[in-house]
């Protein structure tokens, strides 16, 4: 639960910041720009700095402020898939962060215990391996019924542990495929705002009449912001999902090694039982 809570409030710090970001920077002159400002504030009254931020065209305040309804709908959309990003992308680094500091302790003391209860009982009560643990132990202690004993102890067991196991990786790969949309999405939902902000602008200037460097840049360069916010967004998602899929073959890995060892652990006990 804190480590989703933790994410969530991640994610939205980290999409404030990307949105805050490309803002600031082209909110910022040339210094020769700045300059000449300089000395027209000489000459003229001072106008409120927040209204001349507000004015410039090429801002994403600008859209956020005066855009139509379907520019506003793409950036919704794309602060989603950024949130959502970020959220899973910090939860199943604590997943696979805490899955790996339990797979060393595992390692170090488990198998040294005396037996395989107090093996468990060293294990943390929401553990992974203790859930898988547990249902190893519960299948090869309750392998009765009709159907059940149709099927070898041996293979039953193989069957419990390889679903148990199966539970933990899905749920450390829970988010993935969110991921994986993003990162192929999040590019083509801004391309879309900026084709259809570039519509409106050129419908505008049509209408108008007339076609100057004024007229076309304010609009088309704001227009042009969304394809660079559907890259901002889709690029960490796409670099999340690889990291996070290398990360979990390596963490499965060691949650498989130990699957295998407590079943041999628990055939081997029954070997001695029987004898």
């Amino acid at each position: 639960m804190i480590s989703r809570i933790t994410g969530f409030l991640a994610a939205i710090a980290m999409v404030a910041t990307l949105a805050v970001s490309p803002a600031h920077a082209q909110d910022q002159k040339p210094a020769d720009a700045a300059s000449a400002a300089v000395a027209e504030t000489a000459a003229a009254p001072a106008a409120p700095a927040a209204s001349a931020a507000a004015d410039n065209p090429y801002s994403l305040a600008n859209i956020v402020a005066h855009g139509n309804v379907v520019d506003q709908v793409v950036l919704v959309i794309l602060a989603i898939m950024s949130m959502g990003s970020w959220y899973i992308l910090v939860v199943r680094l604590w997943d696979t962060s805490k899955l790996q500091s339990e797979a060393k302790e595992v390692r170090a003391s488990f198998f040294k215990k005396a037996s395989l209860a107090d093996g468990v009982k060293g294990l943390k009560e929401e553990s992974a391996f203790r859930y898988i643990a547990t249902t190893a132990i519960e299948a090869s202690e309750h392998h009765e019924g009709a159907l059940t004993e149709n099927i070898d102890h041996s293979s039953w067991v193989t069957m419990n542990v390889d679903r148990a196991v199966a539970d933990v990786n899905n749920k450390i790969s829970a988010g993935l495929g969110f991921l994986a949309t993003v990162g192929s999405t999040a590019p083509f939902v801004g391309l879309f705002g900026t084709v259809w902000g570039i519509l409106n602008a050129l419908t505008a200037i049509g209408v108008a009449g007339q076609a100057s460097i004024d007229k076309v840049a304010g609009p088309v360069g704001a227009a042009l912001i969304m394809t660079a916010i559907g890259l901002v967004v889709a690029v960490p998602a796409v670099l999340g999902y690889n990291w996070l899929v290398n990360r979990n073959k390596s963490v499965m890995g060691q949650v498989r090694s130990f699957a295998g060892d407590l079943h041999g652990v628990l055939m081997g006990n029954r070997a001695v039982a029987k004898r």
